[in-house]
């Protein structure tokens, strides 16, 4: 809805974020509301890079590091921040897929403790 305007409150409703939270996204320049008097309204375009913060936090990705993806929008235009993203995405799912492998190793190792200390129990042993 390009005419849509939010609240303070309506925003963090929608979200699911504390106040303190919008207000630190303001504070490092993720989002930049319409300011009347004390009252702040959010826009289509923050609504919208409140999306992409929010799933980029998600997937992993640092504050700052959204931050200097979205000003490649402003500063370059679309093409060149979806190469940024690209390139981004390419690294962080790297990283996860590293942390996947290790998560799994050490869900085996725990397993293989377990049972061989259920086993140890069920022949009458004391563990360890």
């Amino acid at each position: 809805m390009p005419d849509e305007r939010l609240s303070f409150k309506e925003m963090c409703a929608r979200f699911e974020v504390t106040p303190r939270t919008l207000r630190y996204y303001e504070y490092i320049e993720l989002l930049k509301p319409e300011k009347e008097g004390r009252s702040r309204f959010y826009l289509a375009r923050d609504v919208a890079r409140m999306k992409l913060i929010l799933r980029g936090r998600r997937w992993g990705f640092g504050l700052e590091e959204i931050r200097q993806w979205l000003l490649i929008y402003d500063q370059q235009g679309n093409a060149a921040q979806m190469e940024e993203w690209v390139r981004l995405a390419d690294r962080q799912l790297n990283t996860l897929k590293e942390e996947q492998q290790q998560l799994l190793r050490t869900i085996e190792e725990l397993q293989e403790v377990r049972d061989q200390v259920a086993t140890s129990l069920a022949d009458g042993g004391e563990g360890g």
